[in-house]
């Protein structure tokens, strides 16, 4: 068996994610996964906070802002193509896309996303759509 995976982004979501966001799922390896996160134009996703995982960010098309709090500090990032941002464990957070654009962001998960019951809803700074 080969050591080595590829993955050409689907056309359809695998899954939506506990937040609402679609979710395109890509490589994965013992020590991390990734996956493609998408909200169409004006979409705002649910509040959650990862129980175990961190994760990195990479926009990767289109415009909006991540809300993000913990360790004692909050911000809100303008998000568009060519932003990194981190969400390290127990980190609320809550991410929306401008009114006239999707936002498209590639994920890393540190370790390998364990499954549904990793990110738990938690109270947001902006309503969910």
């Amino acid at each position: 068996m080969t050591p080595f995976a590829t993955t050409e982004l689907p056309s359809t979501p695998d899954a939506i994610a506990p937040d609402g966001s679609e979710v395109r799922l890509l490589c994965r390896v013992a020590g991390g996964s990734m996956a493609h996160f998408r909200l169409p134009p004006g979409a705002c996703s649910k509040a959650v906070v990862h129980r175990t995982v961190e994760e990195l960010w990479f926009v990767t098309a289109g415009e909006g802002e991540l809300w993000r709090r913990g360790g004692g500090e909050e911000d809100i990032v303008a998000l568009r193509a060519g932003v990194s941002v981190t969400i390290p464990v127990g980190t609320v957070f809550q991410f929306r896309a401008a009114a006239d654009s999707e936002i498209a962001i590639v994920g890393a998960t540190i370790p390998p996303w364990p499954g549904d019951d990793e990110a738990v809803p938690a109270p947001g700074h902006w309503q969910p759509s």
